[in-house]
């Protein structure tokens, strides 16, 4: 396999997530960024834990979608995620007229 291959399938592979992204994103009330991954999810619980005079996050998601270009199934039923680094939580917008 050439570099030139590799390459094209990894573009391809991340149309492909682009894509599916945008099919599902509608499903979800929240996207959820941490340092490794990127989330879409419908419940998200973040506490804010100190160990040993460090400060760190428990997140725990559910019904939950993943950005991760090599998940063969990205849709999951609870993530839990701990973390020294930041997190991101937003709640998406949702229309006010229900798309057909």
């Amino acid at each position: 396999m050439s570099t030139q291959d590799l390459e094209n399938y990894e573009s391809d592979m991340e149309l492909q997530l682009y894509r599916e992204y945008r099919d599902v994103v509608g499903l979800f009330t929240y996207v959820v960024e941490t340092e490794r991954r990127f989330y879409l999810a419908n419940q998200v619980d973040l506490q804010v834990r100190t160990a040993g005079g460090e400060v760190f996050y428990e997140l725990t998601l559910a019904d939950a979608w993943v950005w991760d270009v090599y998940r063969s199934n990205r849709f999951v039923r609870s993530v839990r995620v701990v973390t020294f680094k930041d997190v991101n939580v937003e709640e998406l917008a949702k229309p006010d007229l229900p798309l057909p």
